[in-house]
Parts: C-alpha cells; sequence; structure tokens
C-alpha cells in the first residue's frame, strides 16, 4: 500500500488529532445523563475518562492501535472489576456475564470482518474493478459515480462489503494511489447508504423490529443523499489532484465470472439470513452469531470453486481485534439514559457515535421513545464516518489501506464528512422538519445485541 506523506512527521500529525478527538470526546461527555451514578473527577465518571484516554491513545499513536486498545480494554475492565462492578454483577462474576450478554456481537463482528476481507479480494481478482474505468465518466467525475455506487450498494448491503468493494474498486482504478479523503468518502457512502434502509444497517435494523414502519426511517436519504453528494464530490476531487484514474486498455481482461459469483453467494447468505432472523427468529438472534456463520458457511461452500486468499487473514485478524476491543470498552460504559429526545439530540448522537458504539445509543432511543426515527437513523448511521475508528466499515477499510490509521490524516484530509453530515441534517430539517413519534405510543424495549449485522459507532457502523 502507499506510504501517505503525511505520516513521516508523528509529532505534527498528533496534534490536529488530539484536538479534534478532544472537540469529539467532550461532546459526548456533554450529555450528563448519559452516566451512572460512581466514581467521577469533576463530575466525569471514571469510566468515561478512561475510555476517553484510549481514544485519545490511538489518535496519538496510530502505529499501535491494537496495543494502545487491548491495554484500554484490559485497564477499563480491571477497574469495574475492582470499583464499579457490572450491570450483570460486581467483581470477575460481574465480567464473565457481561462478556456473555456481548458475546454474540462480538462474534458476528469477527466472523463479518474477516469473511468479507476475504470476499473483497474474491472481488477484485474478478477482474471487475479493471474493466470499470471504461465504463465510468473521466477526470473527477469517474470517481464521484463510484462513491454514489457503494452509496447505492450500502442500502441493501452490510455497510462492510459495500465498503470494502468500494476499497477495492478504488485500489484498481487508481493503482493503489488512494487519497485519505478518498478513503473518508468511501466510509461515509457506505455509512450514508444503510441510513435509510431497514436492512442496510444494524441501528435501522433495530428500530425497524421494535415496532417502527419502515418507511418512518426512509426519510433519512433526505440528509443522506446531500450528505453523499458533498463528500463524493470533495473526495472524487481530492483523488483526481492526488492520483487520477487510469482509463486503459482492458480489452484481453476477462471477467472471472466464478469469482463474482462467490462474492454474490456470500452476500446472498448475508442478506437473507439477516432477514430471516429478524423477522421470524428474532427471540434467538442473541442467542448465536447466525449472519457471521452464514457468511463461512458461503465460503466454505465455494472454496473447491477458487480459493480463498487466506494469506490476508493474519494482518486482517489484528484490525478485527482493534475493533472489537473498542466494541468491549464501548459496552462496558455506564450509559444509562439519553438527554430528552429533540432534534438538537439527535444532532448531538451523530458526534457522538462517532466515538461511541451507536448499538446501545440506538437501543436507548428506542426505549426512550419520541424520536424523529428518520433524522436518528442518519444521526448514528452517518456520524461514525467522521473518524476512522467510529465505524466497522472505517476500520475494514483501514485493513486494506493501512495509511487511514491516523485520525489527524483522516480529520485533516476527511474534513467534508463532518461538513456533509451537518449539512445534510439542516437540509432535512428545513424541509422536512421534526416529526417525533407520538408520546403515547408504547415502544418495546430493544436489547443492544437484538440486531446481529456489524455494530456501528465508535467500534461499528
Amino acid at each position: 500500500m502507499l506510504k501517505s506523506a503525511a505520516n513521516s512527521n508523528p509529532e505534527k500529525n498528533s496534534m490536529p488529532a488530539l484536538r479534534h478527538l478532544s472537540c469529539l470526546t467532550l461532546a459526548f461527555l456533554a450529555f450528563p445523563a448519559l452516566a451512572a451514578s460512581g466514581p467521577a473527577v469533576a463530575g466525569i465518571p471514571v469510566d468515561f475518562i478512561l475510555f476517553a484516554l484510549t481514544l485519545l491513545g490511538v489518535a496519538l499513536f496510530h502505529n499501535a492501535t491494537l496495543y494502545v486498545a487491548l491495554t484500554g480494554m484490559i485497564t477499563i475492565a480491571l477497574y469495574k472489576i475492582i470499583f464499579t462492578g457490572f450491570k450483570t454483577g460486581a467483581g470477575l462474576a460481574g465480567l464473565i456475564g457481561h462478556i456473555g450478554h456481548e458475546w454474540v456481537t462480538l462474534a458476528n463482528l469477527f466472523c463479518l470482518l474477516m469473511g468479507f476481507a476475504l470476499l473483497s479480494r474474491h472481488f477484485e481478482k474478478s477482474h471487475v474493478p479493471v474493466i470499470l474505468p471504461k465504463y465510468l465518466p473521466d477526470d473527477w467525475k469517474g470517481g464521484f459515480v463510484l462513491l454514489l455506487m457503494v452509496f447505492v450498494l450500502s442500502s441493501f448491503l452490510d455497510n462492510i462489503a459495500a465498503a470494502l468493494i468500494g476499497g477495492a474498486m478504488a485500489h484498481q482504478l487508481f493503482k493503489g494511489k488512494v487519497h485519505v479523503g478518498y478513503l473518508a468518502g468511501i466510509v461515509a457512502a457506505s455509512n450514508a447508504g444503510g441510513s435509510g434502509s431497514v436492512v442496510g444497517d444494524t441501528t435501522t435494523t433495530m428500530i425497524w423490529i421494535s415496532g417502527v414502519s419502515p418507511i418512518q426511517v426512509f426519510h433519512a436519504y433526505a440528509a443522506a443523499g446531500v450528505a453523499v453528494c458533498i463528500t463524493a464530490y470533495v473526495a472524487a476531487k481530492q483523488q483526481h489532484g492526488y492520483s487520477p484514474m487510469i482509463k486503459g486498455s482492458h480489452a484481453h481482461t476477462k471477467v472471472d465470472w466464478t469469482r463474482v459469483g462467490i462474492v454474490g453467494l456470500i452476500l446472498l447468505f448475508a442478506i437473507v439470513t439477516n432477514i430471516v432472523v429478524n423477522i421470524k427468529f428474532n427471540h434467538l438472534a442473541d442467542h448465536f452469531p447466525f449472519i457471521g456463520v452464514a457468511v463461512w458457511v458461503a465460503i466454505a461452500i465455494s472454496i473447491g470453486l477458487r480459493r480463498p486468499d487466506w494469506e490476508i487473514m493474519p494482518e486482517t485478524a489484528k484490525g478485527t481485534i482493534f475493533l472489537l476491543s473498542l466494541v468491549m470498552c464501548a459496552s462496558m460504559m455506564p450509559v444509562e439514559e439519553l438527554p430528552a429526545a429533540s432534534m438538537l439530540t439527535a444532532l448531538g448522537l451523530g458526534f457522538v457515535s462517532a466515538v461511541f458504539d451507536n448499538i446501545p445509543l440506538t437501543a436507548l432511543a428506542i426505549k426512550q421513545g419520541g424520536y424523529d426515527w428518520g433524522f436518528l437513523a442518519y444521526a448514528v448511521g452517518f456520524g461514525g464516518s467522521m473518524i476512522w475508528f467510529g465505524s466497522s466499515a472505517g476500520v475494514a477499510l483501514s485493513n486494506m489501506f493501512p495509511e487511514a490509521k491516523s485520525v489527524g490524516n483522516w480529520l485533516r484530509h476527511g474534513w467534508h464528512v463532518a461538513l456533509a453530515y451537518v449539512v445534510g441534517f439542516a437540509v432535512m430539517a428545513a424541509v422536512l422538519g421534526w416529526h417525533p413519534e407520538m408520546p403515547e405510543r408504547s415502544m418495546p424495549a430493544a436489547d443492544p445485541t437484538a440486531a446481529r449485522i456489524a455494530p456501528a459507532g465508535s467500534a461499528a457502523h
């Protein structure tokens, strides 16, 4: 992979990373109603301080993110074992109970990240990305259309798959020289595409299975459509200036339709399993990682057709363990309630989701009620794109492009994602207005582990 020139000065990169991540962390801590009672420093629970320090460590030491995340997870776990306990009990027994409560989410994430990494290599070796340039517009508009394709794919695929497919295409189209701003655009497009579809993102699926009509989520596309156009335009311009699309002649290149079929098979297994489990067997969803296992069943079936690239598994595993460590850290935070439902709260949750798992945030919002579900879906879905580890799509893509693992680079070159988020939110507010759920409607309580694709937020979107 191409090394980003900006990475040559870590100390210079660390300062903007510290400033920007501190702002997001302070936005998170600005919700005083989030925290339960417990030891605190200046009114901030120690749990949150440890989590914030972990995130800052990730920002400052992006070449050692795995070790920082593991250290943070162990530190938070030890603190809770000794001082506060868990929702499932005190001490080591409480930790074991907590892991038992979260293991399906973790297992699904592990299987999906590892499996979709193989999927992306199948897609890359199918030669579809090689012949794609002759069907795309010239100059920067080709990169723009590619991001719109990722947006559409993510409306019915898992956002990890959409991001990895987009990354595989970009790697071929730009000969491995992909701008960090364009990588942020790919992640933003994948998260935007799922925000208005109840089968495109874990959070929207949770809202759907809680009893909300898909129509009440669909209007999130009013914001997501604007946001993706903004970020796609800026990112495509950045990429064209950095490394233009090479429209070479590939007349003799043939598509490996067997590999294309394998990609389709894996996605089909994931989509069908997701829909069937969430609609027919939702009561079993928190007992077994159905989606992740379905992906690996499809991979196993296809081994005889084309050999998967097992060589990428060790490096992919490192990124996956990093993500799971942050998911575990976020799951141990003492989040008990959200501020009163409002448009401003929904806007703030988008920034919170960049550093915090949006699965429990969404579950709390469902139990609380009173939200305009389209606003909430857009906020928690798109918000994680603002930092590379703020969504599972970002973490998965960073395994393909290690130069993305710098919060400073991501925020500096991917500034258009935050701008697009705010503008999209404002457009939806101005055009459609805030139409919250009727107060008298009683929502069923939703467990954070009820939906089982790939969580988003600080650890996954």
